[in-house]
């Protein structure tokens, strides 16, 4: 029995392997990605739901873009805040403001799609970027970057949405190590030509796109995923592309609890069994070999049996594991949770399981 054991421990470091080196390694090792500007003229989307303080500070900077030709596309998503009256203030301020306002309707009540939609079909531009209401972008050339990725093929581009760094906060590094870690995801499985998702802080398509799939209604009941559902379903080998210069970055507050941040999360698993089936797939494939490479080694230490083999493979699989993240930290500028690599791996592990259990016995809330 253990030898089966040891062997099933083998074939999951090997499996781990092929995902960290080989999968995970076309963004990690990939090079430095050089922008060519292509100053195409762009809408940016923001949708708000009662988010008077983030919008005063954010909205802002994104007037302040190094872009010659560009608006931004407020969307006031039914807010009981000062929300609307902030929006209504932007839009006299700045010639390049469109508001949107949504009223409640019935039928889509509270839906965050329906007012996308909305938003999507007022804007005056083809090239749409889309951020959201707690995001900012982290320099003045963030329409340059993203934008100049666009090609004639490419029309769907997935960004980076990287989380503010809080001092002594371990939970911070916890987020922004999950983060990154979905984001080396994504990123490599677009560049292995099978996207699957992106993030709404950070991600821009051709409204083209948006049409073709006849919009969110395949999902529109689903209260979340205007951004990875709607990649799940829109993004091709052909189409799609990747942004990971510095300057295309945008940031969030992070949440500061980690009631919080299990709350957010498991949005997130949540809305992740629509994907498609082989991208369902693969997500648990991993997950699940990393919840084996605890639990397999811990059964065989606790025995002795083989100890110094099973020692050897943990090591090597720490190694692998780390330069291959520790590359793609580098270039989305997160080296610095790497140090604590293997401990928060474990309670990420932990907590993904918890998530999964917590989630099938209730439904998480969804858009507020």
């Amino acid at each position: 029995m253990l030898l089966i054991l040891l062997c099933l421990f083998i074939a999951v470091v090997v499996v781990q392997f092929l995902y960290y080196i080989v999968f995970f390694g076309k963004f990690s090792f990939a090079k430095p990605q050089i922008s060519t500007p292509k100053r195409v003229p762009i809408s940016i989307i923001v949708c708000a739901k009662n988010e008077e303080e983030n919008v005063k500070n954010f909205i802002p900077l994104l007037a302040q873009q190094n872009y010659p030709d560009y608006e931004i596309v407020l969307i006031d998503d039914a807010s009981s805040d000062e929300t609307l009256e902030v929006f209504e203030a932007f839009e006299k301020q700045y010639s390049n403001v469109k508001l949107v306002k949504v009223q409640n309707n019935e039928a889509f009540w509270g839906n965050k799609k329906f007012a996308l939609t909305l938003g999507i079909k007022a804007a005056k531009n083809e090239y749409l970027l889309f951020t959201d209401a707690d995001c900012y972008p982290k320099t003045t050339e963030w329409v340059k970057e993203m934008s100049a990725q666009f090609t004639k093929e490419k029309t769907i581009v997935l960004g980076y949405g990287a989380y503010e760094k809080i001092k002594n906060s371990f939970l911070n590094k916890i987020i922004r190590f999950e983060t990154l870690l979905t984001a080396t995801q994504y990123f490599s499985w677009a560049k292995l030509g099978k996207p699957y998702m992106g993030v709404g802080r950070n991600m821009a398509y051709k409204r083209e796109e948006f049409f073709k799939t006849n919009g969110f209604i395949e999902h529109m009941k689903i209260r979340s995923g205007d951004d990875d559902l709607f990649i799940n379903e829109a993004a091709t080998a052909k189409n799609t592309t990747i942004c990971y210069t510095t300057d295309s970055f945008t940031f969030s507050k992070p949440k500061t609890t980690f009631k919080e941040w299990f709350t957010q999360k498991r949005r997130h698993v949540a809305t992740a069994k629509h994907y498609k089936s082989f991208d369902r797939s693969q997500l648990a494939l991993f997950y699940a070999t990393q919840l084996l490479f605890f639990i397999l080694p811990t059964i065989l230490l606790a025995f002795q049996f083989q100890w110094i083999i099973v020692l050897s493979i943990i090591v090597f699989r720490y190694i692998f594991a780390w330069i291959s993240l520790g590359f793609a930290a580098g270039k989305l500028k997160e080296k610095d949770v790497m140090y604590w690599f293997p401990i928060i791996e474990i309670i990420l592990v932990v907590s993904q399981f918890n998530i999964f259990l917590t989630n099938t016995f209730s439904k998480p809330v969804q858009w507020k």
